[in-house]
């Protein structure tokens, strides 16, 4: 079993390879080792600024689309790590370049954004709360995977010491424990004790994976910015 929940693992192990191709992205190799190019990394932070109040978007309708107070709970906290946790980090590492936040939130979404944003959203408005917890889990419990993995290769010493910590930070980690439990919760409740069975779960591995798929694209875009 995952650390993240029994659900992730199996939709992370059925990603592949996309899913190498995500966590271990060139972009990704570039924080972790410091060799990452500054111009990228602010262009991959203005974008995904505008990205995370789409995803506190999505979030919030995870509310809407849960079927006990546990889960409303779950998702209402997500919500509020969002917008009061991980967007103060972009606001702070970009104020000190001299970008203000009014500057950020006027960002122009690229298409890559776009399309990661709207299909998450789209996951949500046309699915159930189980078709948007598979949209956005290659994000949530992803950067997690990342940045456990590279504090420990690399520690949070480096140029971009501060991104790393914030992801591979307890707070950081329990949300995604939190959310792994979310998942596993709302398969049983949804499908029950053997979701293997169901004829949705092929339908929810394949979401995952095209989120995955898109994830790839946002650091493609990033890289596209040095």
């Amino acid at each position: 079993m995952s650390d993240y929940g029994k659900t992730y693992g199996l939709w992370r192990d059925a990603a592949e390879p996309d899913w190498t191709a995500y966590t271990r992205h060139a972009f990704v190799q570039g924080l972790g080792d410091g060799t990452l190019p500054r111009s990228a990394f602010l262009h991959y932070l203005r974008q995904d600024y505008v990205f995370l109040i789409h995803f506190s978007r999505a979030w919030a309708l995870a509310v809407t689309k849960s079927e006990t107070v546990e889960e409303m709970r779950h998702a209402a906290a997500t919500v509020q790590a969002l917008i009061c946790d991980e967007l103060a980090l972009h606001v702070g590492v970009c104020a000190a370049e001299g970008i203000a936040e009014a500057e950020l939130f006027a960002t122009q979404e690229e298409t890559a954004n776009l399309a990661y944003t709207r299909y998450v959203l789209d996951a949500g408005h046309s699915g159930d709360l189980l078709d948007l917890l598979a949209a956005l889990a290659p994000c949530v419990i992803g950067y997690g995977e990342i940045g456990a993995r590279l504090a420990a290769e690399h520690g949070s010493d480096g140029p971009y010491g501060e991104w790393i910590a914030t992801y591979a930070g307890e707070g950081f980690q329990q949300a995604c424990r939190d959310v792994g439990a979310l998942i596993d919760g709302a398969m049983a409740r949804r499908l029950g004790d053997d979701p293997h069975a169901s004829p949705r779960w092929q339908a929810l591995c394949d979401r995952f994976r095209t989120a995955t798929r898109l994830e790839i694209g946002f650091w493609d875009m990033g890289m596209a910015g040095a």
